[in-house]
């Protein structure tokens, strides 16, 4: 094609590889070179120049857009893998269908209800425990993989949850997602780790700590970012300041670098208003600006739902009933004399730490809690504790004799503990560094007197220890007598977890229990010492062995299990912190477990913790024959005022006193009669419930996508011929499992994700994926990298066949017809894509489109040898059929489309424009006030607080970002369609217009 004959207007092939471009522009520069200016297919604006030399491989389109020449194997071959890779614009539920799960109404609701709709995504998930939070995030970060929505996914866990994560996303969803670890980060010499690794697992403490990877981090882009256990990151007003903590200021910086950000946690408020809103602008910074402590609307921002609302798609109660007992016991003689002994050194050590002061008094009464503690964990643990720090506080003795001693023990953050900022292993490992350790003594003097009164204690705790009557074991063996030590309704042995808060204790009760039972291998025990693989392997076993009938877990060990498998548990050690007892209980309490759920609570009923104890547990007790289970899920909120710890040292330093007693059962009563009823109630005004519209409803949304989905033998059959094609070999075998014995380097170098040379067993169906054998069976379907790398190469290598077009034969049309794939797009006025969908689409002779159903193609036939010759000459309507079908489009389709997208878009924009609004102007407005005031002290010489320059200034501030959010929420309201994107087109002709034959 000369340069010279290159027009505005003129569809060309070959300017751009395997696609025609319209020519919008065409300016000469010489006589050997033209700069362009074009529009792809795809819709985009692009220039280029092309120069003499190029002339050869430039030439005006066939028929319009198309040669309609391509090799109809080819066309279909392509347009399948097209359809497949597009599969998450016309199947609202992809991930469902290509997933190793099967989620529940409140599961569906909550991803495509909630979080697909919403784009970007600033969302908290705050659904009880056990309601399978992981799963709705597994499928909504595979939904926008498969729509294409998201290239790039970050997810950050506590440490003890990032293998879980790694396994749950690739068992059950197909995802290959790297680990971040020290390894990997050192591998990457002068590169940023986070920019190799597109889809990637953190540990929260890794990024939040460490100042070299946060750098890094900083400087990327995300799509989407997940994070878990969120409430970690929760920042503390303490007076009128905020402290932000290092997690707070990451969970600050990961909501700056992604487009959509989704916060998990079971338990987001900690019972204080104003702390919950300031971990609430984590997601909107605006709306939830300042201190406030009334609460806040929640619409479009969070979604809580309990446990005991929760159903199944048959409108079943999807969890069984949770009950508690308490079993009270009272110490003997020996063991009493031994707890009053211990208590008074720690009382004693508690009085000097408060004479201290400053981190130095939390320090030490920090571990003198846990000594106290393990006085009512087991004779065994407060018997190597006291013999632990009698020879610490010896060593001590003679380092600072010898002048070598310095200072190490750390601080300790009470503050932090009761938040639960720290998770179970971090508290281990500082309640056994401290323990042995911390001491109010400063001198030699006071370290002899502490050693004196230590190593009585110890020659007392050997007594009771070697005496054997050991109360508390005989509370627990009977308990294990009656309900542990015999079988169910079918016969099967019972299975039972046992906590404690001690390794020393743990690992006592593992002798008496095998001994108990005469078996050692029935019972298995767990602490946060033990290795996360042999963890796993651990809960493998007492999961799937039925010989196996005794868990022994301390929390550190207990985070993140699912152990369903039973639904007997004993709390041999009663946790200080309220919340680690819904926390434990959750790990019975969980999506599959069919049988009521128990808990026994030992209390030792003559000492003064367990007199707290007792008050609490019989408090709660009357209110869960009201309430029901829930009142587990906020026991940790309704002791934000008062924490639970404070109730128990006052037990222990002051307890002997009435008026004390008094108070802290006035406390009680008050926090768990009148502070439960309370919560419970604006808990049952926020959370959702699930009424029989809505699983209705939500039963015929998922028979609506079964309709639209992909059948895996279409996926099979179009893998298959791709695979074979593209140089793979892949054999069937029996049970509906094939073997892929060769896999194409060109296809290992498409993958978004690791992809090996061959594999052993892969399916198509779901159903032939056993849960035994998960680990050995790839389900080839949308996601998988393999999958979607063989999807790539086809459209790659065969994907000129529908730039060129074909011409098919259908029996149900009664004259030619063009077929074409649109893309439908609708975007706002950032540019930002709101909703988009594939669909194919006839066009006849009129230019009038109506649809065509999701693959038409497939039903059609070749044409004939020499059919289609001379027929497209008689067609001249063809020359501009896609210009016809997208003025069609235009007109007539893309409104509806826009006219249904809006509306839901413009809710929320006009939600969140009132919200930010009446935020931003109230905080400005109480800045200005505090201003006149602090203006009036400062005329009269008195220094206030804060200076009114300064208040001001930050009032200027929220009116400056309060104009940028309108500003943007403006723009995000201007919402249009774009061109329709014309994929692909054919020409279609009716049987009737096939020559006759001879």
């Amino acid at each position: 094609m000369l340069l010279e004959e290159l027009k505005p207007g003129l569809r060309i092939d070959g300017l751009v590889p395997a696609e025609v471009a319209t020519l919008i522009a065409a300016q000469p520069h010489g006589a050997d070179a033209v700069e362009l200016t074009f529009k792809t297919a795809g819709g985009a604006l692009d220039q280029r120049i092309v120069f003499r030399k190029d002339e050869e491989r430039l030439s005006v389109a066939r028929s319009g857009s198309r040669a309609f020449d391509a090799n109809v194997r080819d066309f279909k071959l392509a347009a399948e893998a097209q359809r497949i890779s597009l599969a998450g614009l016309f199947d609202p539920m992809l991930a469902v269908a290509t997933s190793d799960v099967q989620p529940l109404p409140h599961q569906i609701r909550a991803v495509y209800g909630e979080l697909v709709p919403r784009t970007p995504l600033r969302f908290l998930l705050a659904d009880d425990p056990g309601a399978g939070k992981t799963i709705m995030a597994g499928l909504y970060i595979k939904e926008l993989l498969l729509r294409d929505d998201v290239k790039r996914c970050l997810v950050v866990a506590p440490g003890g949850l990032v293998d879980q994560w790694q396994d749950e996303l690739f068992f059950k969803f197909g995802l290959r997602f790297d680990l971040l670890t020290t390894q990997l980060a050192d591998s990457q010499h002068h590169l940023n780790v986070f920019e190799a690794r597109p889809l990637l697992i953190a540990r929260m403490d890794q990024l939040s700590r460490n100042e070299h990877l946060k750098a890094q981090l900083q400087e990327t882009d995300w799509d989407l970012i997940v994070v878990d256990e969120a409430h970690r990151m929760g920042g503390h007003y303490f007076g009128g300041k905020v402290e932000k903590t290092k997690r707070f200021q990451l969970g600050e910086m990961l909501g700056e670098i992604t487009r959509h950000l989704l916060l998990m946690t079971a338990t987001p408020h900690s019972g204080k208003e104003e702390d919950f809103q300031l971990f609430l602008t984590l997601l909107d910074r605006d709306r939830f600006e300042g201190r406030q402590k009334t609460s806040t609307d929640l619409s479009g921002i969070m979604r809580r739902m309990v446990k005991e609302d929760l159903l199944t798609f048959e409108g079943r109660r999807l969890f069984p009933e949770r009950l508690a007992e308490t079993v009270p016991y009272e110490l003997t003689a020996l063991e009493y004399d031994l707890y009053e002994d211990v208590t008074h050194y720690v009382r004693e050590g508690m009085n000097r730490a408060d004479r201290i002061g400053g981190t130095r008094k939390n320090t030490v009464g920090f571990a003198l809690t846990v000594l106290q503690r393990r006085l009512a964990s087991s004779p065994e643990a407060i018997c190597k504790s006291l013999v632990r720090r009698t020879e610490r506080l010896e060593h001590r003795k003679q380092e600072i004799l010898a002048g070598t001693f310095r200072e190490t023990t750390p601080a300790v953050d009470l503050a932090a503990l009761d938040h639960g900022d720290l998770d179970a292993q971090e508290i281990e490992e500082i309640e056994e560094e401290l323990l042995d350790a911390a001491t109010a003594a400063r001198t030699v003097d006071e370290l002899d007197a502490e050693l004196i009164e230590l190593r009585a204690l110890v020659r007392t705790a050997q007594r009771v220890r070697e005496a054997g009557t050991d109360r508390k074991w005989t509370e627990l063996s009977t308990l294990l007598r009656d309900h542990a030590l015999v079988t169910d309704a079918e016969g099967n042995p019972r299975k039972m977890i046992v906590f404690t808060e001690h390794r020393d204790t743990l690992h006592y009760l593992e002798g008496k229990i095998s001994s108990l039972l005469g078996k050692g291998d029935a019972v298995k025990a767990i602490h946060g010492g033990v290795r996360r693989a042999e963890r796993r392997q651990i809960t493998e076993e007492f999961t799937k062995n039925r010989g196996v009938r005794i868990l022994l877990a301390t929390d550190a060990a207990g985070e993140g299990l699912n152990l369903q498998a039973a639904h007997l548990m004993i709390n041999y050690d009663l946790p200080w912190n309220p919340n680690r007892i819904e926390q434990r209980f959750g790990r019975i309490h969980r999506i599959g477990q069919k049988e009521v759920c128990r808990l026994w609570n030992l209390v030792a009923s003559n000492t003064r913790e367990g007199e707290v104890f007792t008050r609490l547990l019989g408090k709660l007790d009357q209110m869960r024959e009201t309430y029901g289970g829930k009142v587990f899920d906020v026991l940790g909120e309704a002791f934000a005022e008062t924490p639970l710890r404070d109730l128990l040292l006052d037990a222990i330093q002051y307890g002997e006193q009435p008026a004390v007693k008094d108070r802290m059962y006035e406390v009680i009563d008050s926090t768990v009669g009148n502070g439960l009823k309370s919560l419970l109630d604006e808990r049952a005004l926020a959370a959702e419930h699930l009424s029989d519209a809505d699983l209705r409803l939500l039963r015929d949304t998922m028979d609506d996508a079964r309709a639209r989905r992909l059948e895996p033998h279409d996926i099979e059959a179009t893998f298959r011929d791709a695979f074979t094609r593209l140089g793979g070999r892949i054999v069937k075998r029996a049970q509906g499992r094939h073997e892929l014995a060769h896999v194409p380097q060109h296809v290992r170098s498409a993958a978004n994700g690791p992809i090996a040379t061959k594999y052993d067993h892969v399916t198509f169906d779901l159903g032939h994926v056993q849960p035994d054998d998960r680990a050995h069976v790839d389900l080839l379907a949308p996601g998988h990298p393999l999958h979607d790398a063989v999807m790539a190469e086809t459209i790659r290598n065969f994907g000129g066949a529908l730039n060129r077009g074909t011409v098919l034969v259908s029996a149900a049309l009664e004259a030619p017809h063009l077929l074409v794939g649109v893309v439908e797009e609708v975007v706002d006025g950032t540019g930002a894509s709101v909703s988009r969908r594939f669909t194919y689409c006839y066009v006849d002779s009129r230019g009038t489109v109506h649809p065509a159903g999701p693959a038409p193609y497939l039903d059609c036939t070749e044409a004939p040898d020499g059919a289609a010759t001379g027929i497209e000459c008689g067609l001249p309507w063809l020359a501009d059929a896609e210009d016809k079908a997208t003025s069609w489009i235009i007109a007539n389709r893309l409104p509806a489309y826009l006219a249904e997208v809006q509306p839901r878009r413009l809710a929320e924009l006009a939600k969140s424009r009132d919200l930010v609004t009446r935020r931003l102007t109230s905080e400005s407005e109480r800045l200005l006030l505090a201003a006149a005031a602090a203006s009036e002290k400062e005329w009269r010489g008195e220094k206030p607080k804060e200076s009114a320059e300064s208040l001001r200034r930050k009032a200027a501030e929220l009116d400056v970002r309060l104009r940028r959010r309108l500003d943007l929420l403006d723009r995000q309201q201007r919402m249009s369609t774009k061109p329709p994107q014309i994929l692909t087109a054919a020409l279609v002709l009716g049987v009737s217009d096939l020559p006759p034959r001879g």
